[in-house]
C-alpha cells in the first residue's frame, strides 16, 4: 500500500505559498505558507505541516485503540483522540521536539487501568507512532 499527496510552493519562504493535494482528494489545493506555519496560532490563514502530522497521528492512534480496544472484548462508542506537536526554534532551526496524544473514551466494561494499558498499547503499536518515535510522544487516557 502506498499513498501521496503533492505540495506545490511558489515564491520566497517568507512571503511565498504552497497548495497542497491529497490523493484522496480530501485538501484539494489547501493553503500553507510561512505566515500559517508560525504566526498564525488560531490555523485561520491555512494549514501547515505540523497539523497535518497531529491530524495523522490522532487519527492513526485512534484506530489503533480500537483495535486494542475490541480484541479485548470492548468495543469503543467513541474515542476522541487528539495530537498536539510540538515546533521549537533551536540553534540549527525548527525541529519538532515532542508530541502529547490524549485520548477520552466511552467504552462500555472496561476500567480505567485497563483503558489505558491498551491505550499504552496503541501508541506503541500505531505506525505513526513508530514512524514518529524520534521524539518523546506522550499520552494521557481517560474514560468519560
Amino acid at each position: 500500500m502506498e499513498r501521496s499527496s503533492t505540495a506545490v510552493w511558489r515564491g520566497a519562504g517568507t512571503d511565498g505559498i504552497g497548495r497542497l493535494t491529497t490523493q484522496s482528494g480530501a485538501f484539494h489545493d489547501q493553503p500553507y505558507s510561512s505566515h500559517s506555519r508560525f504566526a498564525s496560532e488560531d490555523g485561520k490563514a491555512g494549514t501547515n505541516p505540523e497539523e497535518l502530522i497531529a491530524a495523522a497521528h490522532a487519527g492513526c492512534f485512534a484506530m489503533a485503540l480500537s483495535y486494542q480496544l475490541s480484541g479485548a472484548g470492548h468495543p469503543p462508542e467513541e474515542l476522541r483522540a487528539k495530537a498536539h506537536v510540538k515546533l521549537e526554534k533551536g540553534a540549527d532551526g525548527f525541529s519538532i521536539t515532542g508530541i502529547r496524544l490524549e485520548v477520552e473514551g466511552h467504552v462500555p466494561g472496561i476500567t480505567a487501568a485497563a483503558f489505558e494499558e491498551l491505550a499504552q498499547k496503541a501508541k506503541a503499536g500505531c505506525p505513526v507512532s513508530r514512524v514518529l518515535a524520534s521524539v518523546p510522544i506522550t499520552l494521557a487516557a481517560k474514560l468519560a
